[in-house]
């Protein structure tokens, strides 16, 4: 109150006016205005300038950049910061200082696309970080919003982790290393990888340091692929084979482990440089050998599942991680050469036979066939000599054929004893593969298990009456229906087969028989146990030339003893007598040389 005592009262104050709401001093309105103006700052339109965050709303921005009124700019230019606050400074372009309603228009996306291709390379040139959002995915990657310039951020540039979803990255605002720009096409690529891997780099130096066989640690399933599984060690990637995975079989390694799953593994190995490094998941265990049952042993029946085929036999898993190998040949007790495809399949439980147990090596091998009784065994019994039975033609070779009476007796009918009158040359001609052959056994090889049969056996021997119907001497109708260089095999009457050879071939008019001719054959040769017969055309008139020759010489000489016993009573009878024997006898030379040409 003191104070104001001592204040003078402006004599020349216009109360009327200050009472009608009017205030006017000494300076004039000009000069207020004057200093008013001097407390802005200068701004021009279409010019970028900083501002400062004075409020914030879910929409809208206010900026204030020292001008006599306020801009308001959209919130979603601000997106890719979604760390704006109060009071950070922000660019900001001035597209018109006053609008209709006086309003000072502003635009923050304009701005940072003004001054972005600068601020863009000068990123890439002092390798700054920087913040982007991202607006969408794309082919191969994302599309970035980089100080409003859209750049391209690679797919296997977002983490040094595959990334198996793209759409949780959309939305998002990260912080970015521009990687490449194309001047000329104005394209930027940036990467989000490159700020980590420089971290991850150094705790993958502290990691591979410590490293040791056998050790073991905590990991991240990474990547699943069809021969193992990557591990994620803390920026250091191993891999579990799949075999290292369980001591069962695994076909494929999703099975045993899933994506993103925590699970401790152990260091098998590592090379020198330490940059593969080989993990294990099933080490972790006992081994399931281990764990058999110490009472088994040779001979002792086993169930399982068969869980590999191949076509020398099938791997049967009688416990998790403990595997037997049937050999095909302990499948059957055919000697038959078959695929271990015809008795079993993968997923089929069967029962077997240890035939052997190694615990040191973990082997064992399985057999099915001695779950059946060994047909050889009582063989003399089931097949004796002599029994008849049907069998089934499996094979063919140049001296016979091999066929199968049951499963695993075999027997082999040489090709000597296929037919009785038959020339067979090659088994194939008489019989065929998977044919019912009718056999009686003809012997028994038991040590080789190997049957001998016959199959013209089961017929009498028709030779025993060919041989009193095909004597030497006797002729019989033939037909050529070969011919070979060493002669003609000719069909005879009984179904029955002879053989001339080219000189028994010739005809009477000197000609040589051909195939198909029907033709009078002689026989010259009949061997009962080599079943051959020797024909012979030619002999049949040779031998009747020789007949007549034999008789005209006969007559000969019984003249020419008349005409010796005339001679003695009338010496000119005989002269004349001897002279026409000598006619005669010329007259036969002549024959017998005629004879002697046509041999």
């Amino acid at each position: 109150m003191e104070n104001l005592k001592n204040v003078a009262p402006i004599e020349d104050f216009n109360w009327d006016a200050y009472e009608n709401g009017e205030t006017v001093t000494n300076v004039s309105h000009d000069e207020l205005e004057k200093a008013y103006d001097g407390t802005l700052n200068k701004v021009n339109d279409r010019e970028v300038v900083d501002g400062t965050v004075i409020a914030m709303n879910k929409r809208e921005v206010v900026v204030n950049i020292g001008y006599k009124s306020d801009g308001i700019i959209p919130l979603n230019e601000f997106r890719y910061n979604p760390d704006l606050k109060v009071g950070d400074t922000v660019e900001v372009y001035i597209e018109n200082q006053e609008d209709k309603k006086g309003q000072l228009v502003l635009s923050h996306r304009k701005a940072r696309a003004t001054r972005s291709w600068d601020r863009v390379n000068a990123a890439l040139e002092n390798e700054e970080i920087i913040k982007g959002y991202i607006k969408c995915r794309t082919k191969g990657g994302m599309i970035v919003d980089v100080f409003g310039i859209e750049a391209f951020l690679p797919g296997s540039q977002i983490d040094v982790k595959p990334i198996r979803d793209y759409d949780v990255f959309v939305g998002k605002t990260m912080e970015f290393k521009v990687v490449k720009i194309n001047q000329e096409f104005k394209n930027v690529v940036v990467s989000h990888k490159a700020l980590i891997e420089a971290e991850l780099e150094q705790q993958k130096k502290e990691i591979i340091g410590k490293l040791e066989k056998g050790q073991v640690l905590e990991g991240t399933v990474k990547n699943i692929t069809s021969y193992g599984v990557f591990i994620d060690l803390g920026g250091v990637d191993g891999l579990i084979h799949i075999t290292d995975l369980s001591w069962g079989r695994v076909s494929d390694p999703k099975e045993v482990v899933e994506l993103d799953q925590k699970l401790n593994v152990v260091i098998l190995d590592f090379d020198d440089e330490k940059k593969r490094i080989a993990l294990g998941l099933k080490q972790l265990t006992p081994h399931p050998w281990d764990a058999l049952d110490t009472d088994l042993k040779v001979g002792d029946k086993v169930k399982g599942k068969v869980v590999v085929m191949a076509d020398y036999g099938a791997f049967i898993e009688i416990a998790a991680g403990v595997e037997g190998l049937i050999h095909v040949s302990e499948m059957s007790w055919s000697q038959h050469l078959r695929s271990a495809q015809d008795f079993m399949k993968v997923g089929d439980e069967v029962e077997a036979v240890v035939l052997t147990l190694d615990r040191e090596e973990r082997k064992m091998s399985l057999g099915i066939k001695q779950l059946k009784q060994d047909p050889w065994e009582t063989i003399e019994e089931k097949y004796p000599v002599g029994s008849k039975h049907t069998a089934k033609v499996r094979n063919f070779t140049n001296f016979g054929v091999f066929v199968e009476i049951e499963e695993g007796v075999d027997g082999l009918i040489h090709i000597s004893d296929l037919s009785w009158t038959k020339k067979v040359k090659h088994p194939s001609e008489f019989t065929q593969i998977g044919a019912d052959i009718e056999v009686q056994v003809l012997e028994i090889d038991k040590e080789n298990r190997r049957l001998s049969l016959g199959h013209k056996q089961l017929e009498e021997n028709p030779w025993d009456v060919f041989e009193t119907v095909f004597t030497v001497g006797s002729v019989h109708e033939g037909t050529i229906i070969e011919m070979l260089d060493k002669g003609a095999v000719v069909a005879l009457p009984y179904g029955v087969e002879g053989f001339a050879t080219p000189k028994h071939l010739v005809k009477e008019d000197g000609s040589q028989a051909q195939l198909d001719e029907k033709l009078e054959f002689k026989v010259i040769e009949f061997n009962k146990d080599a079943k051959r017969i020797i024909l012979s055309h030619s002999r049949i008139f040779e031998d009747v030339a020789k007949a007549e020759e034999r008789a005209e010489k006969k007559a000969a000489s019984g003249a020419k003893k008349a005409s010796s016993s005339k001679r003695e009573d009338s010496p000119m009878i005989q002269n004349q007598a001897a002279s026409t024997t000598l006619g005669d006898i010329d007259a036969l030379a002549a024959l017998k040389e005629q004879l002697e040409g046509k041999k």
